[in-house]
């Protein structure tokens, strides 16, 4: 039974490897990395998958929603190269964990990435080369390119294969416990992210005014009152003191946000997210959902509802 053990070498791994570099080579608003993922997967699952039934159901695993830093994705990718590895050689191994990891490491995963390829490693390369070009020096440029090869290939290899170590040391519970506490793990994770990104990513403004409260005298700034020169915007500031000291105007203006803001702070957007959730399980497309929303916030904003 173990001579018949499907087995991926270093050159089917290094094949996914190299492939993982045009990841966002079909990006797409719908489920962005998708199809660079799968494409990334493709000698792989070929090579694991003989049957025509088994490549159509492992390619469309592959398809959901993915997006991460495209360099970060490869631990990812190893993750599920080593879940698939042992999928096609009987371990159970269900769908939901490899969506589960895939969508518990990408988020977190994706913060990383930022600061560390683009805010620190590629800066710091390219200051480099470009400090020996302003020199006149032809070696400049020559550095940048070769030096940042270097880095982001071997970065790219190197965890792509401690995520295929680590994958296959998850499937080795004979019992799977491990399968099912990392599935489970990485779908509350996965959740956790995509709930804290509602508030940054989200934003629902309503316009109608509530009411408007006259301030009292000396509550607010008296801008007639201000000298006609360039210290009246310096008196301004002092006054307002960003939000602490004196009001703008003589009323305050109360509008439906506020209100929604002092009760449950990005309820309007939170209440959004699970109606396009529940259009998405409805089979809905995420095509006329962004569609929608594009057409919803249009008509909104010109009735004067939405900001």
């Amino acid at each position: 039974m173990a001579d018949n053990k499907i087995k991926l070498t270093k050159r089917d791994r290094w094949d996914v490897c190299w492939r993982s570099t045009f990841l966002q080579g079909s990006w797409n608003y719908e489920r962005m990395q998708n199809g660079g993922y799968m494409y990334a997967m493709s000698p792989a699952l070929k090579k694991l998958y003989k049957t025509k039934e088994d490549r159509a159901a492992a390619a469309k695993r592959h398809l959901e929603f993915f997006n991460t830093h495209p360099y970060v994705a490869s631990p990812i990718i190893g993750v599920t190269l080593a879940l698939e590895e042992d999928k096609a050689n009987g371990v159970d191994v269900d769908d939901t964990t490899m969506s589960g990891v895939k969508v518990g490491m990408m988020g977190p995963l994706a913060g990383v990435g930022d600061p560390v390829f683009w805010y620190t490693a590629r800066p710091i390369i390219a200051g480099l080369g470009a400090s020996l070009a302003i020199a006149g020096n032809i070696l400049g440029p020559i550095i940048f390119f070769v030096v940042w090869n270097i880095m982001r290939i071997a970065f790219m290899w190197y965890t792509q294969e401690f995520g295929y170590r680590a994958g296959t040391q998850i499937t080795d519970d004979t019992n799977g416990l491990s399968l099912q506490t990392v599935s489970r793990g990485a779908s509350m994770l996965g959740m956790f992210i995509l709930g804290t990104l509602i508030e940054r990513w989200v934003t629902i403004t309503f316009t109608p005014v509530v009411s408007r409260t006259p301030v009292s005298k000396g509550g607010y700034i008296e801008w007639d009152k201000l000298p006609h020169n360039a210290h009246a915007i310096q008196q301004a500031l002092q006054q307002w003191d960003m939000g602490n000291g004196l009001a703008l105007s003589s009323t305050k203006v109360t509008t439906l946000q506020d209100n929604l803001d002092s009760l449950i702070p990005g309820l309007a957007a939170l209440l959004l997210t699970f109606l396009c959730m529940w259009l998405l399980k409805k089979k809905v497309s995420p095509i006329w959902i962004i569609i929608g929303i594009f057409v919803a916030g249009i008509v909104l904003h010109v009735i004067g509802l939405l900001g």
